[in-house]
């Protein structure tokens, strides 16, 4: 077999022909890829959550309303109950997988714990659910035009407003993705 490419710590920006509404105009930050299938969290769609209902579920208190009201994002359509938080590093979490140098993604409940208590990671989302690709899916897909790719970027990941981050993705392989078509030919 052949090998992968690895495109972990890229967003992958979906073009503007993406028919599947949970894609369309979507930003996905790719944790892992490999041989195996690929997985990634969409960091622009907003579920109906907020972090309070996800710390309250899990029997977890907050008393700072900015931990309360952060938003949710919805991270994927694959198993929708599971919580993913993207942060920076530092931390010593006990399910952490290590993206890059830079960021890392973990599932364990010390690290919301850590949130609700304002002693978290300095930056983070939250996501419930992931993007999943199976062997040879991802590839497929951008033959298809299906996607952009670039390397990740903190302060769209966590700083640009969700509205806006299909828009700034694209723009840093200085692509205005206003221009481009909603249909893709091969020539």
């Amino acid at each position: 077999m052949h090998s992968v490419t690895s495109l972990a710590n890229q967003f992958l920006i979906a073009m503007p022909g993406t028919r599947d509404p949970l894609f369309r105009r979507c930003v996905a930050f790719v944790c892992q890829h490999g041989e195996d299938g690929a997985m990634g969290l969409l960091v622009n769609r907003l579920s109906d959550y907020r972090l309070g209902d996800v710390l309250a579920q899990m029997n977890i208190k907050s008393e700072l309303s900015h931990v309360s009201e952060a938003p949710v994002l919805i991270g994927g359509p694959v198993q929708p109950e599971r919580g993913f938080v993207l942060h920076t590093p530092p931390g010593d979490w006990e399910s952490s997988y290590k993206v890059s140098e830079r960021i890392c993604v973990t599932t364990s409940r010390d690290v919301l714990a850590a949130m609700a208590e304002g002693r978290g990671p300095a930056e983070a989302l939250v996501a419930l659910g992931y993007a999943g690709w199976s062997p040879g899916q991802m590839e497929s897909e951008m033959k298809e035009n299906a996607w952009l790719t670039c390397d990740a970027n903190e302060a769209i990941l966590f700083s640009e407003p969700l509205e806006t981050r299909w828009e700034a993705a694209a723009n840093l392989v200085g692509v205005n993705i206003a221009n481009l078509t909603d249909y893709a030919g091969h020539a």
